[in-house]
């Protein structure tokens, strides 16, 4: 694999040599103090140009940041003020590219706090903050957003379990894990706010739970998969339950939000209703 270094001169010496390159910044986690570095980060890079059509002319311009494993280009309806490759290299580097008009690309450039510039041939970038997180902290919730939460989770646990009464094990799973574990995640997050003053951000699907979760509510996340088996989801929705309790007591004593028990202990009694069904 090429190391940072080698990436970031062949990047910088391609926009130097082209002129119609007028300027280069990066976002993503390459831009991100806070995040642990390893070899994986993408590089999420802009190309500020005068014009996007001559680079999608003869697209096999981009062949020069490497040899291509696989390449996406999710944007293609728009081909006038920006355009975007993302590329795998065979060595395992990833380049997201995006090439922007000088206009386009100067809104977008003040848009996000995770921001470093890297190549100003005109002097066109404006001064900004040094670049930081704070556009992905999480926020801190309303009333109602808690409230609805955790109305939703209790209240969409009822279709897992019918779910599996009824043997559909790809609903069973889909509104599981893409319905009910999104409302866990809301609360995890709120939860992870609530102790560190809503300054971090645990990242895209919570892939930074494990830095900022107890050691002890890990592993209570942890046991909220499963495999297929039946039995074995059951008990892994009970651990969900008992987790996502916790998670949303202590965040309403926190923020001074109720916590409405009473739809918890139904719902409860509801699934171990569902349970003996099942047998």
């Amino acid at each position: 694999m090429r190391t940072e270094k080698e990436m970031y001169d062949l990047i910088l010496s391609i926009a130097k040599e082209d002129s119609r390159i007028r300027a280069v910044y990066m976002n993503g986690s390459r831009a991100n103090p806070n995040v642990d570095k390893d070899m994986f980060r993408d590089y999420d890079i802009v190309f500020l140009v005068k014009e996007i059509r001559p680079f999608l002319e003869q697209k096999n311009w981009i062949t020069r940041f490497g040899e291509i494993a696989i390449v996406q280009e999710p944007n293609k309806e728009e081909q006038d003020i920006y355009y975007t490759w993302l590329m795998l290299f065979t060595d395992g580097n990833r380049i997201d590219l995006h090439i922007r008009t000088i206009e386009y690309g100067l809104q977008e450039y003040v848009k996000d706090s995770l921001t470093v510039p890297l190549l100003d041939k005109d002097n066109c970038l404006p001064s900004i903050p040094s670049s930081n997180d704070s556009d992905y902290h999480i926020r801190k919730p309303t009333a109602i957003q808690y409230r609805n939460c955790c109305n939703n989770f209790w209240w969409c646990l009822q279709n897992v379990a019918k779910g599996i009464v009824r043997d559909q094990l790809p609903y069973t799973m889909w509104m599981y894990h893409h319905v009910v574990r999104e409302d866990l995640h809301h609360m995890l997050n709120w939860y992870i706010g609530a102790k560190n003053d809503f300054s971090v951000t645990t990242g895209m699907g919570g892939k930074y739970y494990k830095k900022y979760l107890e050691t002890e509510l890990y592993e209570q996340y942890r046991d909220t998969y499963s495999s297929s088996e039946y039995k074995e989801i059951w008990n892994s929705i009970d651990n969900m339950c008992a987790l996502f309790s916790d998670v949303a007591q202590f965040v309403g004593k926190e923020l001074g939000f109720s916590y409405y028990h009473e739809e918890e202990r139904n719902m409860i009694a509801y699934l171990e209703k569902m349970k003996q069904l099942k047998k």
